[in-house]
C-alpha cells in the first residue's frame, strides 16, 4: 500500500530519522531486515539529531515525513503536543537498549577520571552563579587534574546526547553546591539558566549530530576530551577511551548494571498512522523487537549496545506486535 502524501506522491519505503547515539544500531536493524525481507524495500535512515528527528516526525501525516523517530533521551510532553497539533496521534515507544554517556579521550591521553562537579566547573558559563567562568585549565578546576587547557567537543542543542549530558553531567555538578538545590525550589528559569549554559569562550565546542566526526578530532588531539554514546568508545576502542566518572568505568556490565553514573535508555518512536500504510512497518518493527537482535547476545550488542533489562524487553517485544500506542500520562 502506497502512503499518499500531498503532492509528493506515494512512498514504499520506511523512513527513520533521529539521533545520531542509535542511527548506526537501526541502520545494523535496517540491513538485517533487507536480508530476511527482500521483497521489501530497505529502510532509509537518517541522522538529524533527536530534536531534530522528532520535530520531522510530528510535522504531519503523508508520503513527505517520516514514519519513526530514533531518540537518544525520552519523548517529551510537549513534542507529543506538537505532534497532535499535527493530526499525529499515537505513536509507538520502543526502549531499544541502553547507553552510557561518555567523556572519552585519544588512546595517546592519560587524563585521569572526572566528577559531574569537575565537568559542570569547567564548562558552565557562569558557574553556581558567581560570574563568568575563568578556569582555563582542567588544573584550575580541580588541583588533582592536569595542567592542560579545557577542549571538550561535544553534541548541540538539537541532539539528545546535548539533552542528557545537561541532565547527567552539568545538572548533577551544579546540584553538588546545597545553594543550587535551594534555587530550582525558588526560581526554576534561573537554576536552569545556571546549572545548563555553557560557556562560549572556546573551552566547549560543538561538534555537529555526526559523533563519529567527534571521535575523529579527539583521536587526532590528545589535549581534547570528547562527549558521546558509549557505542562509539565500543566501535573506536583502538583510537579512543572512556575517562571514569566519580572512579566508576564507563564498561558494557556498569552501564547494563547502572553503576555507571551517566547511563541512559535509547528510544525508537514509530507513527502508528503510518504502520499499516507503509509496507513493511509491521515486520521491521517484529525485527528490532527480536531478542536476537537486542537481546544480551543479540547482534546489536557487537556494536556496543548494552540491553535493557529482561521485564522491559519483554514489553518491547509485546509492543512491537500489538502496536500498541503509548501512555503519554507520565511525560514531562
Amino acid at each position: 500500500m502506497l502512503l499518499a502524501g500531498c503532492g509528493g506522491g506515494g512512498r514504499t519505503q520506511i523512513r527513520i530519522v533521529g539521533s545520531s547515539t542509535v542511527y548506526p544500531f537501526t541502520t545494523a536493524v535496517a540491513e538485517q531486515f533487507k536480508r530476511k525481507w527482500q521483497d521489501f524495500p530497505a529502510p532509509i535512515v537518517e541522522s538529524t539529531g533527536t530534536g531534530g528527528g522528532i520535530k520531522l516526525l510530528c510535522a504531519g501525516l503523508g508520503s513527505q515525513f517520516p514514519d519513526a523517530a530514533n531518540a537518544s533521551r525520552r519523548i517529551k510532553k510537549s513534542e507529543v503536543e506538537d505532534c497532535a497539533s499535527h493530526g499525529v496521534k499515537g505513536l509507538i515507544e520502543l526502549q531499544v537498549g541502553i547507553d552510557g554517556l561518555v567523556m572519552a579521550q585519544s588512546r595517546q591521553a592519560n587524563f585521569p577520571g572526572l566528577t559531574e562537579r569537575d565537568v559542570y566547573l569547567a564548562l558552565a558559563a557562569n558557574p553556581f552563579g558567581r560570574g563568568p567562568n575563568r578556569a582555563r585549565t582542567w588544573k584550575d578546576v580541580n588541583p588533582a587534574l592536569p595542567d592542560i587547557r579545557i577542549e571538550v567537543i561535544g553534541p548541540p542543542p538539537t541532539s539528545g546526547t546535548r539533552d542528557s549530558f545537561n541532565e547527567l553531567y552539568m545538572l548533577k555538578g551544579c546540584n553538588s553546591e546545597p545553594a543550587m538545590k535551594a534555587l530550582k525550589k525558588s526560581d526554576e528559569g534561573r537554576h536552569k539558566q545556571i546549572c545548563e549554559k555553557v560557556r562560549e569562550d572556546g573551552a566547549f565546542v560543538e561538534g555537529g549530530e555526526n559523533d563519529n566526526l567527534i571521535v575523529q578530532k579527539i583521536a587526532a588531539n590528545p589535549r581534547a576530551l570528547g562527549v558521546f554514546g558509549y557505542s562509539f568508545v565500543e566501535e573506536n576502542g583502538d583510537r579512543v577511551k572512556g575517562l571514569p566518572l566519580n572512579g566508576v568505568e564507563p564498561s558494557y556490565d556498569n552501564i547494563a548494571s547502572g553503576a555507571f553514573p551517566a547511563s541512559r535508555p535509547l528510544y525508537l518512536y514509530v507513527k502508528a498512522q503510518h504502520v499499516p500504510a507503509v509496507r513493511g512497518m509491521r515486520e521491521f518493527l517484529a525485527e528490532f523487537a527480536r531478542e536476537s537482535t537486542w537481546g544480551r547476545r543479540g547482534y546489536l550488542s557487537r556494536k556496543g549496545l548494552v540491553a535493557s533489562p529482561d521485564p522491559v524487553r519483554r514489553a518491547g517485544e509485546t509492543v512491537a506486535r500489538s502496536l500498541a500506542v503509548m501512555d503519554v500520562g507520565a511525560l514531562t
